[in-house]
């Protein structure tokens, strides 16, 4: 991180120097940690610059002219996302910056780092990465601005961009680039986007797709039957008159052939010109650039950007293969300090007070939920470590980390509890175009089979020095009511009081925006965790997480929500409103009105959105319908709505008729990044009885 380290390294030279929004934490569930020790085992020098000064390019030299290569990220979460809130309202802290200080990284922090860069080191490639580049990799609805954004890669002036979790086209880029291979001739890397002019081809080969064409009359693409996979017939001889007789192609030919077709066929989007002017054709392509998300059968896409003389094409190759379990441990196993930099002191780091103690076991989701960019990032693919990885990891904690007590946090990463699964037949998988695995159902096909998890909690809690593991990530309920042993498991010995669970809504009119199970579901696993508690002997309780002013979502929607969470004695200290994330499906309902989980059409389904400032108030309201402050929204709302019946001091009552005469203010209304955890009170959720305390656990993992 400075010439000096470099010095006492004896190096005149980076070969490739990585430039971060975050702090320097040297710790595999911060990115930049993890990309830098997997180039360092390949024998790459590499240098990192933490939190620039952006208003110059001096803080750009610090270490000097990159052998290779500019690797530019915003950090471990979007830049925007890091610093405003749903409301687009300022946040005071930075979780990722030492004593959590606000305003270290500019907005849009890829853009500007990379033109820093640039301004630098003329003619040194620069390459751009991680999850605010990966989500800005095509034309997008910016809610920020409020408009449609081009591509990051036009923006930024970057050579290449690689989306997703990247190691092995990281990897191969680099090698390519240290044997001399020019940047601009790298155009075959799975994962990886890049401008091209107009018409430009890998081969004479390849030919193109309108993805309007793809669109109509109604499904997107016919494709071949996974489950007819019977060998090739032998190929009949012609009869002695020269006769051809008929053949039948076997499926498993017609799907070499199509597969090989694929291979070579890229399909174009529309225009950025046509998305930001055209919400149906934004929608559209949304449509279609997540219709072809699996690695297994996806389409490489372009996307034209700019009119005349000066268009440029933005060529998406397919998304990254996932890595094996073998990979996933190599890359985890690297000799990790498991701290801050040095060069921070004693300054606090809340991203690292969180996630110090706990281990990420695997990657991806196939929930597929609507709001979340896991599934534009990560893919849908469950990438999982072994378990002997896992336990040395735990060891590493035990015997590297001076303030370790015993406690690992949590064993977990996107969703707890989706480790191991997969789809029962590769063949299969590779052919599916479902946007989630386990919505409307829970795929036939997909192996919800726990007992791996289950031995691993086991083995985890085994290790000497180990006194506790409580389990801190999202849990999947759906998932886990069919393995009772499973929750069993985890409610006995993996709670600390409270688990966090998250149903989002009850409604099914909001669920079917978010492809989340019904509440009923959510209410099978309640019964459950209540049954295994009190087996048990211990006193514990959910804390559920629900999202106001969701695409689709109604009023009444939020008004029946509210008399569900009276019903069930929930007062909610956190509340969560709907922020649009690039790329999300979600967002694209934000923006365009139209459901791209279906055919998009101008006079197909409208989704309207609570997009008012005063009506995301209320939705939010409706959520913490207990609090004083917000007696007089939802009043006012309740009487618009045709239900002053609600309002009164009845017990089938939502708001009281009179407000206090002097009510103190609501803690915890702006947010879980504004909250200074107090004890059992500053949980997210919390039924209406007094609760054990309990050690406050961390959030999902940042990312």
């Amino acid at each position: 991180m400075s010439r000096k380290e470099m010095e006492a390294l004896g190096w005149d030279q980076c070969d490739v120097i990585l430039v971060t929004g975050d702090a320097y934490i040297d710790h595999p569930s911060f990115g930049m940690a993890l990309v830098g020790r997997l180039l360092e085992a390949y024998g790459f020098r590499v240098g990192i610059i933490s939190q620039p000064d952006w208003h110059s390019a001096e803080s750009f030299r610090v270490l000097g002219k990159p052998r290779l290569y500019f690797g530019i990220t915003a950090g471990n979460m979007d830049s925007l996302v890091n610093r405003y809130t749903s409301d687009r309202k300022i946040r005071s802290e930075d979780a990722y910056t030492p004593n959590a200080e606000a305003g270290k990284r500019p907005d849009r922090a890829v853009t500007v780092y990379a033109q820093r860069a640039r301004e630098a080191f003329p003619g040194t490639p620069v390459v751009v990465g991680s999850i605010e580049a990966s989500l800005r990799r095509i034309a997008h609805y910016d809610y920020w601005s409020d408009k449609v954004r081009r591509s990051v890669l036009p923006d930024s002036k970057a050579d290449i961009l690689l989306f997703g979790n990247a190691e092995r086209a990281l990897v191969a880029l680099t090698h390519r680039l240290a044997a001399g291979e020019p940047i601009e001739s790298i155009r075959d890397l799975r994962g990886t986007a890049f401008m091209v002019r107009p018409g430009w081809r890998p081969s004479e080969q390849w030919h193109e797709i309108d993805s309007l064409a793809l669109d109509k009359p109604g499904r997107i693409d016919t494709h071949p039957d996974p489950y007819a996979m019977e060998p090739a017939a032998a190929v009949p001889k012609p009869a002695a008159d020269g006769a051809q007789p008929v053949r039948i192609v076997p499926a498993a030919e017609r799907v070499a052939a199509r597969r090989a077709d694929r291979a070579q066929t890229v399909i174009r989007l529309p225009s950025y010109e046509q998305v930001k002017d055209d919400a149906v054709m934004y929608a559209h392509a949304s449509r279609v650039f997540h219709l072809e998300s699996n690695p297994g059968n996806a389409r490489a896409m372009v996307q034209c950007h700019g009119e005349g003389p000066g268009a440029r094409d933005v060529w998406i190759n397919p998304p990254p293969v996932p890595l094996t379990t073998p990979e996933m441990d190599f890359v985890y196993d690297r000799p990790y300090a498991r701290a801050p930099h040095p060069g921070y002191g004693d300054a606090r780091i809340p991203a690292w007070d969180m996630i110090r103690f706990s281990i990420n076991i695997m990657r991806g989701c196939f929930g597929g939920c609507t709001f979340c960019s896991i599934t534009e990032h990560e893919g849908r693919i469950i990438q999982s470590r072994s378990h002997e990885s896992i336990i040395h990891e735990i060891e590493e904690i035990r015997d590297k980390s001076p303030d370790f007590k015993g406690h690992i946090t949590d064993l977990g990463g996107p969703t707890a509890n989706m480790y191991r699964m997969a789809c029962k037949s590769k063949a299969i998988e590779e052919n599916c175009r479902r946007l989630s695995c386990v919505y409307p159902g829970i795929c036939e096909n997909l192996n919800t089979d726990h007992s791996s998890l289950v031995e691993l909690y086991r083995k985890a809690r085994a290790v000497p020095g180990v006194k506790r593991i409580t389990i801190g990530s999202g849990l999947r309920y759906d998932l886990a009511v069919r393995s009772p042993e499973y929750v069993k498991e985890l409610v006995t010995h993996h709670v600390s009081g409270l688990l966090k669970i998250a149903p989002e809504h009850t409604e099914e009119n909001t669920l079917s925006k978010m492809m989340k199970p019904g509440i009923g579901a959510y209410e099978e696993f309640e019964r459950m965790f209540e049954k295994y508690s009190k087996l048990a002997g211990k006193k514990q309780h959910l804390v559920p997480y629900f999202i106001a002013a969701h695409p689709g979502t109604t009023d009444e929607d939020m008004l029946n929500l509210a008399l569900w969470l009276k019903a069930h004695n929930f007062r909610l200290d956190q509340v969560q409103t709907f922020l649009p994330t690039p790329m999300a499906l979600a967002t694209t309902m934000y923006h365009s009105r139209k459901n791209p989980l279906k055919k998009v059409s101008g006079d197909s389904e409208t989704v309207e959105t609570a997009r008012a400032g005063k009506v995301r108030k209320l939705h939010k309201a409706f959520l913490r319908w207990h609090d004083p402050e917000n007696w007089p929204v939802l009043r006012e709302g309740l009487m618009r709505m045709g239900r002053a019946d609600l309002i009164g001091n009845g017990p089938n009552c939502l708001v009281p008729r009179q407000q206090p005469v002097a009510a103190a203010p609501a803690a915890g209304r702006e947010g879980c990044a504004k909250r200074k955890p107090a004890g059992p009170a500053a949980h997210k959720g919390r039924r209406d009885k007094p609760v054990a305390a309990a050690t406050p656990r961390p959030a999902r993992r940042p990312r």
